[in-house]
């Protein structure tokens, strides 16, 4: 379809509207448009017609299978609008036929931005916009805090759980949006112009829904189209996207004017202060989490910040303080002097080569689903920091591969189920290796019990294994899949609750967890 920009005419109070999906983004469109009084249909492949959602047909929805919608050729006549939740790519069957209908499709991002800019809830709001391959989550959290500490009302939302829509019609008034938006909800959203944007880094993820990489990249210059634009001068993509306004960028080295950047050792900001004169935030090592990511996510919302106005000092007291969310580097375990790390949300190669860098060495447990992503850039990358690594899940193949291209010399086990219902392990040790009844690995049936549970267990075994006999001892055991988690667990929270239930059952393992 042609996604240029949307329909602004469409009266959402009369709309005919169908919404595709009913997850988290699909049911609070469907909220919103039914309390205005719109014409609302639910189009999800889980749902039977009339049947498959209570609480939406409590608020006024009609429930559809999709199915049914695409064997209707009048459908699409009756119809305002499409809302779609982010998972439909513009190549499936009901984005398509509502293309070749002339109805518009928008996603709930877009549908929140119609909303605001139409005063529909009052003035419209401040937009602040993170996107990239690695670092959005951190980053709009360390921005939201900063928000908060300068004493103004923001939350955030978009695709780190909480729909901009709902945080629209929040109690207090919400007036500064953190936004985090995906390519996908940057792909339906062509209307969206933050007040100021970022795009941390652009590295290979999601190909298969976009379809090739400049579309991928193409789509995350939607944060860009806002008087001040935010770039991730560290990143070749990043640093080289188009922006519509005032170009600012951030680098972990000494920043240039109109850049923030790290001298001495200090966040520096060179491009808000008056005259541009360097304005000192905070010492590096005081950013959590450590290391070049977590400085870079932190120079990101700085800019974001400083670019409505916030001071220096609110967003250096508000990072001083910050706590990244769970499943992002926590250490969840110690094992004679070697830490168990969990960074499950290292969903993309990119983001999994952030988190082998920030230590000089480690076993790796990686694999899952790749979208698409090469990971021999990643390996070629780090394979000096490697001491072992374990493959798990569906494209387990791929990173074995690349490692036998790209260091022959790194220990590489695959952990797995076999058609027989049998955890299997192969590769550089047998399993008489493995600890106390893991070794019995014939004898465990992951019929009987979750395979992927059973499959993570014996991971975690196998990797502590390599890292005990491995001649230069590693710093940690990192879990860092460079892939997402669905071919096994519900989600990467999943995922990393796994390997911490592993970490900690090891022999002589001391919980390390964090609380929340």
């Amino acid at each position: 379809m042609d996604n240029a920009r949307a329909d602004q005419r469409i009266d959402l109070t009369r709309a005919r509207v169908l919404v595709a999906g009913a997850g988290t983004a699909g049911r609070s469109a469907a909220r919103y448009l039914c309390g205005i009084g719109a014409s609302v249909t639910v189009a999800d492949a889980r749902f039977t017609d009339g049947e498959g959602d209570d609480l939406l047909t409590d608020l006024g929805a009609d429930l559809v299978a999709i199915a049914t919608v695409l064997d209707d050729d009048a459908r699409f006549a009756q119809i305002d609008l499409v809302i779609t939740s982010p998972g439909f790519a513009p190549t499936h069957p009901l984005m398509a036929a509502a293309a070749a209908a002339g109805v518009p499709v928008w996603g709930e991002v877009e549908l929140a931005w119609q909303v605001d800019r139409s005063g529909q809830l009052g003035a419209p709001r401040t937009w602040l916009v993170v996107t990239g391959t690695n670092g959005k989550t951190t980053t709009v959290s360390m921005l939201a805090d900063i928000v908060a500490a300068a004493g103004r009302e923001g939350a955030a939302c978009g695709n780190i759980g909480l729909p901009v829509l709902d945080a629209m019609t929040r109690e207090p008034r919400v007036e500064v949006l953190c936004v985090e938006m995906s390519s996908f909800q940057l792909h339906w959203a062509p209307s969206v112009v933050p007040a100021a944007g970022v795009v941390l880094n652009v590295a290979e993820d999601h190909l298969d829904w976009h379809g090739s990489f400049d579309a991928y990249a193409d789509a995350k210059t939607g944060a860009l189209r806002g008087p001040i634009g935010v770039v991730g001068l560290d990143d070749p993509v990043a640093a080289h996207l188009p922006v519509s306004g005032r170009r600012v960028g951030c680098t972990l080295g000494p920043p240039a004017d109109g850049q923030l950047g790290v001298l001495d050792g200090q966040l520096v900001d060179r491009a808000f202060g008056p005259d541009a004169q360097p304005r000192t935030l905070l010492a590096a090592e005081e950013i959590t989490p450590a290391g070049p990511s977590g400085v870079a996510d932190a120079l990101a919302a700085s800019a974001l910040a400083l670019a409505i106005g916030i001071s220096p000092h609110d967003a250096a007291t508000a990072l001083r303080d910050f706590a990244p969310g769970a499943h992002r580097g926590d250490v969840v375990a110690r094992v004679d002097e070697v830490d168990y790390i969990d960074d499950s949300k290292a969903t993309n190669p990119h983001a999994a080569e952030a988190a082998i860098r920030a230590h000089r060495r480690v076993v790796l447990i990686a694999g899952g689903l790749l979208k698409g992503a090469e990971v021999d850039d990643m390996i070629r990358a780090t394979h000096d920091r490697l001491a072992g690594v374990v493959a798990i899940g569906r494209d387990r193949e791929q990173i074995v591969d690349a490692i036998a291209r790209h260091a022959p010399e790194v220990p590489t086990v695959t952990v797995f189920t076999g058609d027989d219902g049998l955890v299997t392990v192969q590769g550089a040790m047998t399993e008489q290796d493995l600890p106390g009844d893991r070794g019995k690995v014939a004898e465990v049936d992951a019929a009987e019990v979750d395979a992927a549970v059973a499959v993570m267990d014996h991971a975690v075994a196998v990797a502590a294994h390599l890292a005990r006999t491995a001649a230069d001892t590693p710093d940690a055991v990192l879990l860092a899949p460079a892939a997402a988690s669905l071919d096994m667990f519900a989600g990467y929270g999943r995922r990393g609750d796994a390997f911490a239930d592993a970490a900690c059952a090891l022999p002589g393992a001391i919980d390390a967890r964090p609380a929340r």
